[in-house]
């Protein structure tokens, strides 16, 4: 492979497009609470804006901390998509739903590259 070979991959590598993938992660105030939490926000599957979306109970895999009871997993094609799922009258009826439950909720969004 000469050196140009190279410049043409790294160019196609970064020309790939951009995405953000969205987790969230929410604990219940109660344990009797956590399927109403999961169930509240199977909801947001309904928002088309996203391109993946995914709500799990956590598996609880891991040795040293497993205060997180339900999972939220989305892919967004762009910022805007992100914010248009935010706005969608589904999520203010997720939030609704979910809030009174909850006592944590995290949540960090990064860009990636699309697969």
């Amino acid at each position: 492979m000469d050196h140009q070979d190279c410049r043409d991959k790294a160019k196609r590598h970064c020309e790939k497009a951009i995405m953000i993938r969205h987790i969230v992660l929410f604990r219940a105030r109660r344990s009797e609470d956590v399927e109403a939490i999961r169930t509240g926000l199977e909801r947001l599957k309904e928002i088309p804006a996203a391109a993946r979306l995914e709500v799990a109970l956590n598996g609880r895999q891991d040795a040293w901390s497993n205060e997180i009871d339900v999972v939220v997993y989305g892919e967004f094609a762009d910022a805007g998509a992100l914010e248009s799922y935010k706005a969608h009258p589904l999520y203010d009826e997720a939030v609704r739903l979910v809030r009174p439950l909850r006592d944590l909720r995290f949540a960090a969004d990064f860009e990636t590259q699309a697969d």
